[in-house]
């Protein structure tokens, strides 16, 4: 058996419990609490919105999809990780320090990032954090996890915008007031969306924003953890990972990792035409079901602090069904139909998280 990886440590100095400041305890309560709150209230919404409502117009609409009908729309979905793991590969393909980790191993722990993310009371960000540690576990160092985790959430943010934005020009196509309004909000929260973006890449590409986002985590970790923050024993290597993902000539892998996350996004519109063609709506064209799909993620991703959009994504389905002519029974049903591949494939994306782990004694050493 090869020796084990040992890695230098810094200690930090700890201070005495009674020192801690109170704005670190309080700080992280939220933190742990702050998904939980956001269960309970979508649960809420969730179960408010469907007490409101036809349970037996939702129960008849979501059982006309028929187990034909679920099964392809699961298919859909699982082709649609398998294009974001591509697209997750494609950003780290080729570096020195990747170890053994192929195609294969990016859809399956895209397949866990995604389980993490809809079934477990985390913030959408958490299967991500788990999906880059776990990446490790086929040699790729540390430090290039991290940067192929930041910039594949990058991408995937930037171009649910993009698809977003895509959806309310169409939606500006229909016209009435109600469509309206709904673009105007989407709009401005685009806006904002496009400046954290722009903030996200700046950090990850300007040194003078590295060093601002170095003090604004170190501030967080102060708030948060109420200890003295200790300086990296790796210095900026996640940095220097990250400027070889986006040096100049991996232009070509990155587009494609782009163009793969759109393709991704495009294709989650065929659940729900294969859910309203099983239940028998005809009048929706498929121009205004991809303005369903591109619109309902956007509050979704909106809403991110909540587990899986839980509640969130029911009334968006009402809202924007109501301005396609879908009834509210309908449209709830066709968000109950979107969550059915969540369970379907989050629960063994969960039992593979756990056979990773149980695996750790193989983990290979991170490559030099």
């Amino acid at each position: 058996m090869p020796d084990e990886p040992r890695f230098a440590t810094t200690r930090v100095a700890e201070r005495p419990a009674g020192e801690r400041t109170g704005s670190g305890r309080l700080g992280r309560l939220v933190l742990r609490r702050l998904p939980l709150v956001g269960t309970l209230l979508g649960l809420g919404l969730a179960v408010w919105l469907i007490a409101t409502n036809d349970l037996a117009a939702v129960t008849d609409a979501f059982g006309r999809v028929g187990a034909g009908g679920l099964a392809a729309i699961v298919l859909v979905r699982l082709s649609v990780i398998l294009l974001c793991g591509l697209a997750w590969g494609c950003v780290i393909q080729g570096l020195a320090g990747l170890g053994q980790a192929r195609t294969g191993a990016f859809v399956l722990l895209r397949l866990v990032r995604e389980g993490i993310n809809v079934l477990l009371p985390v913030a959408s960000v958490g299967g991500d954090v788990v999906g880059g540690r776990l990446l490790t576990f086929w040699g790729t160092t540390g430090t290039l996890a991290a940067a192929s985790i930041l910039v594949d959430m990058l991408f995937q943010a930037g171009t649910q915008a993009v698809f977003a934005l895509a959806g309310v020009g169409l939606l500006l196509q229909v016209g009435g007031e109600a469509a309206q309004a709904l673009a105007t909000w989407v709009l401005r929260a685009l806006a904002v969306t496009a400046l954290l973006l722009g903030a996200f890449l700046a950090v990850q590409r300007s040194a003078a924003a590295r060093a601002i986002g170095r003090r604004a985590v170190d501030g967080v970790r102060r708030v948060f953890r109420g200890d003295p923050v200790a300086p990296s024993p790796s210095g900026g290597s996640v940095y220097d990972a990250l400027d070889a993902v986006w040096a100049p000539g991996r232009r070509g892998r990155l587009a494609a990792s782009v163009l793969l996350h759109l393709a991704a996004w495009g294709l989650g519109a065929l659940e729900i035409w294969i859910a309203l063609t099983c239940i028998g709506v005809d009048s929706v064209s498929f121009t205004e079901v991809v303005v369903i799909e591109a619109l309902s993620q956007a509050i979704k991703s909106a809403a991110f602090p909540v587990p899986s959009g839980l509640g969130v994504q029911e009334g968006g389905f009402v809202l924007l069904g109501s301005l396609f002519g879908i009834d509210a029974g309908t449209a709830l049903a066709l968000s109950l139909i979107k969550r059915v591949p969540d369970v379907v494939l989050g629960l063994p994306a969960l039992l593979l998280w756990q056979a990773l782990e149980a695996r750790r004694a193989l983990i290979l050493p991170p490559a030099a």
